[in-house]
């Protein structure tokens, strides 16, 4: 299903709705049909209907997907994979060669760094962690030639750290190196990459995008005009980066499946308004933290507190769902932790339930012992849009 509406000019919940989703020509359903299908008639050899051949290659649910994707960020053009990290994956593979060099936060979500220290690095991949917040610490690790990538998150998992996108952008873009920013937390509700200089952006859209709990997917979304690393060809011959990232979507085939892509597109229909209650919900927590005697810090970005509270408010309309804080003991993390009932323990985030988990023993296992170690007495909280008095006096007594 491609739109036959050009909705770039409409607010964002209008696209969020109706780009890519317009009603099916052949019954006129108004949601997108779930094209439950592998392979696809051809109308003589090479005669394919809409594009369509095998469902790796593409498939219509996925195709609307795609196309609300790259609407909703301000982008050329949207991939939809079966997870985040299979996104990065992709998006990594496409960019980058043996001896390249990667610029990531010192604050990554653990799986990222995983995937480059772990995997890429055998590869002959080089990383340098920096923090992401100082752009000129950004430019001092750039490795002129070498440096292909530049990676941000803003704000960090889990220390919610944020980095001056417009800022990086420039430093990236002189030295030839794409800027990659995983917008997974802040949504493209409140944070547009793209338009402040981002060649790509990424997404776990298994959080807040789908935003129930109920799908595991992942993004990539390509800027207009948005090029290789300087010096590099992609494998169709050209030097687009969207078309790098196409072919290797369907060269490795780690594609969003019909059903998930459809449950995606469900949630983002609700973005916005699910959006406005996360961030309501989690500064009216992030005031009942800083006001709590058991809470030694409270990160959050929608707090005047915070470090880098100048650019969040600069670069997003509003400071996100994702609230971390620090209770001066891990004993004491692990008991909040164990202790809440509204509160569900758990990995992931974004979804309408709130969670609370330790990073240290849980999300950022796989850092522990490196420089992207987090403390032992952290504690993260997803907050969800259910009645926010009964999420404080969850935490109150679980603090108690």
């Amino acid at each position: 299903m491609t739109a036959d509406r050009d909705w770039s000019q409409a607010g964002f919940s209008t696209r969020a709705i109706h780009a890519g989703q317009d009603a099916d020509a052949a019954t006129g359903a108004v949601v997108t049909p779930i094209y439950q299908v592998s392979t696809y008639k051809q109308d003589g050899v090479g005669g394919l209907r809409g594009g369509y051949e095998y469902s790796r290659s593409g498939n219509p649910t996925r195709t609307a997907l795609e196309e609300a994707l790259a609407a909703v960020e301000g982008g050329a053009q949207g991939f939809a994979f079966s997870s985040g990290l299979a996104a990065e994956d992709t998006l990594l593979r496409a960019v980058l060669r043996p001896g390249d060099h990667v610029v990531v936060p010192d604050d990554a979500y653990g799986g990222t760094y995983r995937l480059i220290a772990r995997v890429f690095g055998p590869w002959g991949i080089e990383h340098t962690p920096v923090n992401l917040s100082d752009a000129d610490e950004v430019l001092a690790a750039i490795q002129p030639g070498r440096t292909k990538v530049v990676w941000l998150e803003t704000p960090t998992n889990p220390l919610l750290g944020i980095a001056d996108i417009q800022a990086i952008a420039g430093h990236a873009q002189a030295q030839g190196a794409v800027l990659v920013v995983d917008n997974t937390f802040a949504t493209p509700y409140l944070q547009r990459p793209i338009e402040l200089g981002a060649d790509v952006v990424v997404h776990s859209t298994t959080k807040y995008i789908g935003g129930h709990s109920d799908v595991v997917g992942g993004a990539v979304v390509v800027a207009h005009g948005a090029q290789l690393p300087v010096g590099l060809q992609g494998p169709t011959g050209t030097t687009s980066l969207a078309d790098a990232v196409g072919f290797h979507q369907n060269a490795s085939g780690a594609i969003a499946g019909p059903f998930d892509a459809w449950l995606t597109l469900r949630g983002l229909k609700t973005l916005g308004v699910r959006m406005d209650r996360h961030c309501a919900n989690a500064a009216a927590v992030a005031e009942f933290l800083e006001r709590h005697d058991k809470v030694t810090q409270v990160i959050y970005p929608g707090l005047a507190s915070h470090e880098q509270h100048a650019i969040a408010s600069k670069q997003m309309s509003g400071a996100g769902g994702m609230i971390s804080f620090r209770t001066g003991s891990a004993e004491t993390a692990l008991a909040v932790c164990s202790r809440t009932r509204v509160f569900t323990l758990a990995e992931s985030l974004g979804g309408v339930e709130s969670l609370i988990e330790h990073p240290h023993r849980m999300t950022h296992g796989s850092v522990a012992g490196t420089a992207l170690e987090v403390p032992d007495d952290l504690v993260r909280i997803s907050v969800g849009i259910e009645d926010v008095a009964d999420l404080i006096a969850d935490l109150e007594e679980a603090l108690r």
